[in-house]
């Protein structure tokens, strides 16, 4: 395992682990990253990935797909049976198959090779955004607002979401669309919209990715998430949370 070792200028300092077996490519992002700020650790293979991970307990995953050992796919599996550790997805597979399987496994984001590296450091950011909304909100002086629905219970500042009193581990793709549909029940949310909450820097997605990422939350979230209590399909359209009552 590789430490880079840079002057940490966050007040956070746990790391964004990179998980790539081009030593090259690695480096790269690894500069970038520390010139923003990041504490960085770097290993080159998919069993390496899964140790560090535990060892370091980062912020962020960068992960490539193509890993000797184990590759991105079983390291993403892996990594959501243990943690909601944000995940971010390198591949030089650029078929939209490849990308929906992606998230599907629970990665928040999937950048295609090659890429910009001043590109890939602001997905970083957005992913962070998205799933440190406290630390995000202390910059701008926003209050936060807890949220509520029967049994359901969303908690912005902790970024913490409990159904009956018990924790629900959502990623942050879903813990951000879940967020924007309880802060306005009975809301129609089209696709678009909903892709704008989740990527805030233009870039191009499929609506399936929505679609993905509801079907994701209603499993952790609805008893049946073929007739679903709180997220609802309009057909056609796009998604709305469901009102009190309903």
């Amino acid at each position: 395992m590789i430490g880079h070792m840079p002057m940490i200028r966050s007040q956070d300092a746990a790391p964004i682990l990179i998980v790539e077996d081009d030593p090259n490519i690695a480096s790269l992002v690894a500069r970038y990253l520390e010139v923003e700020g990041f504490s960085v650790v770097t290993v080159h293979d998919g069993l390496a990935g899964l140790a560090a991970a535990k060892h370091s307990r980062p912020r962020l995953i960068v992960l490539d797909l193509m890993l000797p050992e184990l590759d991105g796919w079983e390291v993403c599996r892996e990594l959501r049976r243990q943690s909601d550790v944000p995940v971010l997805m390198l591949s030089a597979r650029e078929d939209e198959t490849d990308r929906i399987v992606g998230l599907s496994l629970g990665a928040d984001d999937y950048v295609v090779k090659p890429f910009s590296p001043r590109e890939l450091v602001e997905r970083v950011k957005a992913i962070l955004r998205r799933s440190e909304p406290d630390k995000a909100r202390a910059h701008f002086g926003e209050p936060s607002t807890s949220l509520q629905s029967g049994p359901l219970r969303l908690e912005p500042d902790k970024f913490k979401v409990s159904l009956d009193g018990k924790p629900v581990a959502l990623t942050p793709s879903e813990f951000k669309l879940l967020q924007c549909m309880m802060s306005a029940p009975g809301r129609v949310f089209s696709r678009a919209d909903l892709l704008d909450q989740l990527y805030d820097d233009g870039q191009a997605v499929v609506d399936r990715v929505v679609d993905v990422h509801i079907g994701k939350l209603r499993k952790k979230l609805e008893p049946d998430p073929t007739a679903p209590r709180f997220v609802q399909t309009v057909h056609g359209i796009g998604y709305r949370f469901a009102e009190e009552g309903e």
